[in-house]
């Protein structure tokens, strides 16, 4: 795994606007004059390692259900029967992301996981794929999202043949990427709509939500949290309705920070996670993570029992969980994350957002990579940085 200096395309603005990446200009968020280079063994291994964390988690919302623990999690009693009843019928999911912490040597830890509101999904998929293929032709990526979502999609059963898709209104970001979605949608043969969150209706005599034009929403995309669904006027409705959700209700268990804790009593010293606990207990060292928070709001860095890194945000209320601190990797001063995708049950690829701050947040930058096939030489020289 290395870092690597080259020259970006002289078009690439255009390039990425002509595929509906409006804001890559965004504090630099696309970021093209670097990249990151991987051996196939490096993403054999994060394959396998994503595979791996995925059955865990599973396995994860089981215990939780079975040993009566919603609770713990912060999760209203009143949607404690629907997400057992969602789990127990496995209720379709699309997709989520894994953040890790990797150097290209030692085994990657979890950071935490993006169950059920994941972005970066078109400059994930679409965006980095085009750019390796003008850039690095000669060599490959971990990139299979869009030919996965594709396929997952045919899985759905709607009976009308349409899903809706949601997202806030003004928010640019949410709005590309559901989109984007839809297009994938559109492409596995659905019809399909957006609607702004705030414009969702109910119909009280079918017990159904509905559209603008007050037609019935059988299957909804929300790029919208459960936990903040759980609050709303309507949170109730969801448990009990003709309309089905993706993310179904199961990954609200995944989404709340407090999963890690209860990773590392049924993994205690697994390879791939960092101790975490629901008090600090006698660690000196550690991130201290809301049980729900996003884009790297409100997490505090503590090393030796000094705070070395913070970022604001509203989620400072609440609980919060302690996982021991985990370095990023340093690639001349900067710290990468690796987003490894699931899409239903299976791994789809990478991506990286890197920053000089040790806290990844919403406009850290998106760093392409590719990865070097054994026995292929490396094309057009490079700078290696690390």
């Amino acid at each position: 795994m290395q870092r690597l200096l080259i020259d970006p395309r002289p078009n690439h603005a255009e390039k990425l606007e002509s595929i509906g990446l409006s804001f890559h200009g965004w504090d630099d968020y696309w970021c093209e004059e670097v990249c990151y280079r991987f051996s196939a063994e490096q993403i054999d291994l994060l394959e396998a390692r994503t595979t791996e964390l995925h059955a865990m988690c599973l396995n994860a919302v089981d215990h939780v259900i079975r040993h009566r623990r919603l609770g713990e999690l912060d999760i209203p009693a009143t949607y404690w029967q629907a997400i057992e009843t969602s789990f127990a019928r496995r209720e379709f999911s699309l997709y989520g992301r894994f953040d890790l912490a990797y150097d290209g040597k030692s085994e990657p830890k979890l950071l935490e996981y993006n169950a059920d509101t994941p972005t970066s999904l078109l400059e994930s998929a679409v965006a980095q794929w085009y750019w390796m293929k003008e850039k690095f032709p000669a060599h490959d990526q971990f990139n299979s999202l869009h030919e996965r979502l594709v396929e997952r999609w045919k899985q759905v059963n709607s009976k009308d043949g349409r899903i809706h898709f949601a997202s806030l209104a003004g928010n640019e970001e949410d709005w590309v990427c559901v989109h984007y979605l839809m297009d994938t949608a559109r492409q596995a043969g659905f019809d399909v709509r957006h609607i702004d969150v705030e414009n969702l209706g109910w119909d009280a005599n079918t017990a159904t939500f509905v559209d603008e034009d007050n037609a019935p929403i059988g299957t909804l995309f929300k790029l919208y949290p459960w936990e903040w669904m759980m609050h709303e006027t309507f949170g109730p409705m969801t448990t009990a309705c003709g309309t089905r959700f993706i993310e179904p209700i199961w990954k609200s268990v995944l989404s709340c920070k407090a999963i890690l804790p209860i990773l590392w009593e049924l993994y205690p010293d697994h390879p791939n996670l960092l101790p975490a606990f629901f008090e600090p207990g006698q660690l000196t060292s550690y991130a201290k993570k809301p049980f729900f928070s996003r884009e790297g709001a409100n997490i505090v860095l503590v090393a030796d029992g000094n705070v070395v890194a913070e970022d604001d945000g509203p989620y400072g209320h609440g609980r919060f969980i302690y996982q021991q601190l985990h370095r990023l990797p340093d690639f001349d001063g900067n710290y990468p994350v690796i987003g490894s995708w699931i899409v239903g049950e299976e791994p789809a690829g990478i991506c990286l957002r890197e920053d000089a701050l040790l806290v990844t947040t919403n406009m850290s930058h998106f760093v392409p990579h590719y990865f070097v096939a054994p026995g292929h030489a490396e094309s057009p020289p490079a700078t290696v940085l690390r």
